[in-house]
């Protein structure tokens, strides 16, 4: 497609986060019903605290916030097919079950999740589809000046079951030779999406411990970790990579996190980056849809540090 058709300006709800679509896992969008009848200028897309800031950043990096809006201003600038209306893209992150109960009670155009959709989710979407926009992990990370990083560079699951349990209180429980310090434990939410994904990987029966510190966001988690010598958390994959040397995340089981461990599933902790949609994309939703399965769109998305859906 032309490179016109990018995503626009970001009006911002309550993150100041800024647009762009998904990517297929098929690599291209289903056909889309045409009439300008059903145009509509906003889009709204909700979800992932993990993705809303990936697209925001996809749009800064690619020039396609303000400078899109003050080039193009209306719909018709676009595509000539499109009607003569302000561009108007609304991103909220709110977490991934947030993002997809938006699709299912129709209060956004897409929702955006850091995790599998399940079946019955699926189930009350009609027309139900999913645009893979990348892999993610949840690493196992802790400040780089934490000891625990000079003595190894691998947990074990038990271990750091025992750690988020709160069976290890203290990094001396975890080894020996570390002093009787007390081990702080972020998360996300524990409803949301992320922490879904931890349970089910690592946790399994076993309860988080009751005085975790529940982030609101995937950049706040990452941030008490780097301003806490004795935090420990699961810090995105591609958050970790944003941040090189400002946290340490450890390998789990043996197995590092790596862009090819996360994608063949080695990594035990992985998880898909994905857009989900109700129904039929509009001619202006396709748009976005294209852009981000663009060349363009991948490339940045692997500079952000995340593993692209190639």
């Amino acid at each position: 497609m032309k490179k016109k058709l990018l995503p626009a300006i970001l009006l911002v709800a309550s993150l100041a986060f800024a647009l762009v679509g998904c990517s297929n896992p098929t690599g291209a969008t289903k056909p889309v019903d045409d009439g300008k009848a059903q145009f509509k200028s906003e889009i709204k897309f909700y979800g992932s605290t993990t993705l809303a800031p990936v697209l925001s950043q996809l749009s800064q990096l690619s020039q396609l916030s303000t400078n899109f809006n003050e080039h193009y201003g209306t719909w018709d600038k676009v595509d000539s097919q499109f009607e003569k209306k302000d561009i108007a893209i609304y991103v909220s992150g709110a977490g991934s079950s947030a993002g997809v109960k938006s699709v299912i009670d129709g209060v956004s155009d897409f929702g955006m999740a850091s995790r599998k959709v399940s079946a019955d989710e699926k189930a009350k979407i009609e027309g139900y589809q999913e645009f893979k926009l990348g892999m993610d992990a949840l690493t196992i990370s802790v400040n780089p000046n934490n000891n625990l990083t000079k003595l190894k560079d691998s947990l074990t699951s038990d271990e750091i079951k025992k750690i988020f349990s709160g069976e290890f209180k203290t990094w001396h429980d975890v080894d020996p030779s570390l002093p009787a310090t007390d081990i702080v434990v972020v998360t996300r939410d524990i409803g949301g999406g992320a922490h879904e994904v931890f349970q089910k990987a690592i946790m399994g029966d076993s309860q988080i411990r009751a005085d975790v510190i529940q982030a609101p966001s995937m950049g706040a988690l990452v941030t008490k970790i780097m301003e806490n010598e004795n935090a420990i958390g699961y810090a995105s994959y591609g958050m970790v990579n944003q941040n090189k040397g400002k946290l340490a995340p450890f390998k789990v089981d043996g197995i590092e996190p790596s862009a090819e461990n996360i994608l063949s599933g080695t990594y035990k902790i992985s998880r898909p980056l994905i857009i989900l949609k109700k129904g039929t994309l509009l001619p202006q939703e396709k748009a976005f849809m294209d852009y981000v399965v663009s060349n363009e769109g991948i490339d940045v998305i692997e500079k952000l540090g995340f593993v692209p859906n190639k």
